[in-house]
């Protein structure tokens, strides 16, 4: 991944309303050439419809999008994008071979481009086999064939791993790790922090169709923090916020999260005992991805969503 390059996808004050609705709302992302780029958010969030607008299918209310220096639809575009919006739809009664044949006659790829994809997706022992005979993730992989029927520069994927069992979340994990470490471009969504965690290069956090952060993930997950267990709990996290300022500190769970370095162990841990508090356990680690997700979309940090 080149930072210096050209962003594949430019986007600026992207905003979509339909009637009453404001669906994205002043979204701001770019996608660098070779980075397997992470769109998380809940459901809900404006994720799909953002990735709609990317690839054409619908027009933005307002705000400026260039994808592969061109705007999205445009046959030039269109010819080095791949896509896998929603839930992949075929032809039940077809085979994933036939189905593929009919995309490729359609797109002017050669047919033994189709055998290629195949391969990539672990599916060639079931190509004959008709596409309602698939399970949701064999049907997930035949849409990622699909996408990269075409040998795309940039791979646009909606929730590739959505619906899986854990195994095939795993295939399908491995399978874009593999389609970054080709050099290919890859933009995906998904609710999972687990998932973008694992694969993604940056990450881009999008709530109620605003973005909240772009990043890269480690920069993201940001400054140790010292893990605190005390009691009376409450009573911790007012001295402690009295002492470090209120956005130092938050509750998680039955912890207190500070973020500071963990050289001030010990100043916090006095301050904590001169306070009468007792204090059963104080570590340093890095925060999770998980963390800053809630912090950043949540109205108060210590109410967890369930984004599962």
């Amino acid at each position: 991944m080149s930072e210096t390059a050209a962003p594949l996808v430019e986007v600026t004050g992207l905003t979509k309303r339909y009637g009453d609705t404001l669906a994205v709302d002043g979204v701001d992302l770019t996608v660098l050439p070779g980075e397997v780029y992470g769109f998380l958010g809940p459901n809900g969030a404006g994720k799909t419809t953002a990735l709609r607008i990317l690839t054409g299918l619908i027009a933005p209310t307002s705000g400026t999008v260039r994808v592969l220096g061109g705007a999205p639809g445009q046959a030039q575009v269109l010819a080095r994008t791949g896509s896998m919006i929603e839930s992949p739809a075929f032809y039940p009664y077809l085979s994933g071979l036939d189905n593929l044949r009919l995309l490729a006659e359609y797109a002017e790829v050669p047919r033994a481009r189709i055998h290629e994809v195949l391969a990539l997706v672990d599916l060639t022992d079931r190509a004959r086999d008709r596409f309602s005979t698939y399970s949701l993730g064999m049907k997930q992989r035949l849409g990622v064939a699909a996408a990269l029927l075409k040998d795309p520069e940039l791979v646009i994927l909606d929730e590739p791993t959505n619906g899986l069992d854990p195994a095939g979340m795993r295939d399908m994990r491995r399978l874009i790790r593999e389609l970054g470490a080709d050099g290919r471009t890859v933009l995906l969504s998904s609710h999972l922090l687990g998932e973008v965690q694992q694969i993604c290069d940056r990450v881009g956090i999008i709530s109620q169709g605003k973005m909240v952060a772009e990043h890269n993930v480690e920069e993201l997950r940001g400054q140790q923090e010292l893990v605190i267990r005390a009691v009376p709990r409450e009573s911790a996290r007012s001295v402690l916020t009295e002492a470090l300022g209120a956005d130092t500190v938050h509750l998680y769970d039955d912890t207190l999260r500070v973020k500071v370095a963990p050289d001030r162990a010990a100043e916090v841990n006095r301050v904590l005992v001169e306070a009468g508090i007792a204090v059963s356990e104080l570590r340093s680690t890095e925060r999770a991805l998980e963390d800053v997700f809630f912090e950043l979309t949540t109205t108060h940090p210590e109410e967890k969503a369930d984004v599962g």
